[in-house]
Order: C-alpha cells, then sequence, then structure tokens
C-alpha cells in the first residue's frame, strides 16, 4: 500500500506549479482525553502519519505540520478550539469526532474562513444546515437509515415489519428515514411506537409486537436498550429478528444481550483499511477504536492537503490560507483519490456513495458473540 500512496502524493505535489515554501498548517480537533481518547488517539495517530508521508513524498521538507489539540470530545470545549484556531490562522481542520462538538464548532470555523474535514461524526442534520465548510467522511444516520430500509424491502418483502426507537433525536431520525424508505418502495410498517432511554419494563410494548405478528423490527437506538428489548421480546417467546444501525457497535452490547443477540442485523461502516506501513518503522500497536478512526484521519488529511495544492490557497512565503473557501471548492469538485478510496462529495458536504455494511451478530465456535465477516443476506 505505502508503495502506491507515496508515488501518488509526489505526483500531485509536483504537478502544482507554485509550491509553498513555508510549512502549512492543519489543526486536529480530537478528544484526548476523556471517555473518546481512544478513539481521539486514532485520530492523531492516523493524522500524524499522513503528514508525515506527505513531508516524505515532497523530499522530506517539513511541507505539512499537524496541530494537534484536545476537545475532549465536548461541545464546550470544541467551540472554545475553533475559536483558539481561528485566532491562530489554522485554516484546514480534521475533526471534531462527536456530532456534538462538530455541531458546536462548524459555525465558528465557517466565520473564520476555515475548512473542516469530520472523519465520523454521524448525526445527519449536520450537513443540512448551509454551511460551505463542513464535509463528512463517514455515512450519517439517515444513509445508514436508508440503507436498513433498503434491507428489510428487500430481505422482508411482503411479511410485517415495526419500526422501533428510543424517542430520542438520533433513534426517532433512524426511524423515521427507515420508514421513509420502505414507504418508497412500495411497504408499510405494520407497527410505529418507541420507549425512552432507560426504561427497564417493556412488557406492554412486546405485548403490542407479539399482537402485531411481526416478522422483524427496526430500532432506531443505542446498545443498553437493544439488549433490554432483546431480552424482553424473547422472554416473551418472540424470535423476530431485530435490525439495528451501529448505534449497537459497542463491546458492551453482546455481553449485555448475551445469548438473544444472535441473528441481529446491523448496519455499519466496513471495516476501515490499515494504515500504510511506516518506512523503515514497526505499526504502533493500536486498539480496536483507535483502527477504526485511524484511517479515516489519514483520508481527512489527505484530501485536506490535495485540496489545498490544487487551489493554490496557501501563501507561499507564509503558509497561510486567508479563507478556505477556495479549498472547499475544490472539495466539492472532486474526486480525490485517498486511502479510503475515491471520495466525492455531494452538495451538503456528504460523501456520495459511502459504502455501508450489513453485518449479523452469531455465536463464534469458542462460543463468544461477533459480527466480524457475517454479512446479511438479502
Amino acid at each position: 500500500m505505502m508503495r502506491r500512496l507515496v508515488p501518488l502524493l509526489a505526483g500531485l505535489l509536483a504537478a502544482a506549479p507554485a509550491v509553498a515554501q513555508a510549512p502549512i498548517r492543519i489543526g486536529l480537533s480530537a478528544p484526548l482525553t476523556g471517555p473518546d481518547s481512544a478513539y481521539g488517539l486514532g485520530l492523531r495517530q492516523g493524522a500524524e502519519q499522513a503528514v508525515a508521508d506527505l513531508n516524505r513524498a515532497s523530499g522530506g521538507r517539513p511541507r505539512w505540520v499537524l496541530v494537534p489539540a484536545d476537545d475532549g470530545g465536548e461541545a464546550r470545549q470544541a467551540a472554545a478550539l475553533a475559536k483558539k484556531f481561528a485566532a491562530d490562522g489554522v485554516r484546514l481542520v480534521v475533526g471534531p469526532l462527536e456530532s456534538g462538538a462538530v455541531a458546536a464548532a462548524a459555525p465558528i470555523y465557517e466565520e473564520a474562513g476555515a475548512v473542516m474535514v469530520a472523519p465520523a461524526a454521524a448525526y445527519g442534520p449536520l450537513t443540512g444546515r448551509g454551511l460551505w465548510n463542513l464535509f463528512r467522511l463517514g455515512p450519517s444516520d439517515a444513509q445508514q437509515g436508508r440503507a436498513a430500509g433498503a434491507y428489510l424491502a428487500k430481505a422482508f418483502a411482503g411479511r410485517r415489519v415495526g419500526i422501533l426507537s428510543d424517542r430520542s433525536t438520533f433513534g426517532r431520525g433512524l426511524a423515521d428515514v427507515v420508514a421513509a424508505r420502505l414507504k418508497e418502495a412500495g411497504m408499510a410498517e405494520v407497527l410505529f411506537d418507541g420507549f425512552p432511554r432507560g426504561t427497564r419494563d417493556l412488557a406492554d410494548l412486546v405485548a403490542r409486537l407479539k399482537a402485531a405478528r411481526l416478522d422483524v423490527v427496526y430500532f432506531g437506538g443505542l446498545a443498553p436498550e437493544a439488549a433490554t428489548l432483546l431480552h424482553a421480546m424473547r422472554e416473551a417467546g418472540l424470535g423476530t429478528t431485530l435490525v439495528a444501525s451501529d448505534g449497537i457497535l459497542d463491546p458492551a452490547f453482546a455481553a449485555a444481550a448475551g445469548g438473544d443477540a444472535e441473528g441481529t442485523v446491523m448496519t455499519l461502516v466496513p471495516d476501515p483499511p490499515r494504515l500504510p506501513e511506516a518506512r523503515g518503522a514497526r505499526p504502533a500497536p493500536r486498539s480496536p477504536e483507535a483502527e477504526s478512526v485511524a484511517a479515516g484521519a489519514y483520508a481527512a488529511v489527505e484530501l485536506l492537503a490535495q485540496a489545498t495544492e490544487r487551489a493554490h490557497a496557501a501563501d507561499p512565503k507564509t503558509g497561510r490560507i486567508a479563507d478556505g473557501r477556495k479549498v472547499a471548492e475544490v472539495l466539492r469538485a472532486g474526486p480525490s483519490r485517498t486511502l479510503l478510496g475515491s471520495v466525492v462529495f455531494d452538495a451538503r458536504g456528504d460523501r456520495a456513495g459511502v459504502p455501508i455494511a450489513l453485518r449479523v451478530w452469531r455465536r463464534t465456535p469458542d462460543g463468544r458473540l461477533d459480527y466480524a465477516g457475517n454479512d446479511a443476506e438479502p
């Protein structure tokens, strides 16, 4: 992989008629502390290696400099960091990770003329706010909902479908998108209902599911509530299939749901590629959380660097970018070649044609529950 990437980057840089002499800064807004710090470390590892590979491809000169900073995974801290980056003249930003942090920081970056690529933020409305500067690499919740709806329409055609949510903005949004996709396919759910997060007694709801004689239930929500729902259905003798989003992609899901999770279908991003091996160095060990986001951060740096070169946006003497609009225009024009493959953004800033996989939780020979490699058949 490394042998293919370096010539690609070198060719891109050599093709630019005006080469910036001073280093160009790329800011990283990531949860380097707090509960999501494992993901933040992955973002930092991916972004740092991308910058190193870019500099190596340009002959070893420090053309690019990463400025990593901790946003704690919190909206307020991410907004404060955005103001600092803006004041310091950083106009290219990777991150933040969490949707709430992106929502708080994006308008500040827009006002400052900074363009940002969020590797993983999934909340659908983020890119529907008319911001010119925000781009998203991972699938939105709405894209996952459409994929789940298409799967249900095909795999359960002519059968009885129920849709539930945890009544949060996240869960209800997914449920609404799935219902809309079913309607497009000429189907309609038999039951549309929900229960608040933290609910433990689902006897009345499960009685309604049983009376509706459902073949499959889509659930928009997170792992704890999904496990509670599965337990309640199985205790009531319902073998109904459960379909959900990567909201249940939580190490605690299999432990909480136990054997009741077997057969559950989940939409998620396919396993990301591993970072290319750094020349002359052993690959740094990465946790599963870090591995899941490192490639996205690497690709985000690639995108920002390529677009900056094509737009000739940086001042050759200072490396500063006065306004990121030219960079954003190039990103929207696409396509761009990255570690994740060819990337094209739509008018909203969402990645077009983002791949979404459907996996099934199944018991492994050693008794564990896992989804890896278990593709759902439509």
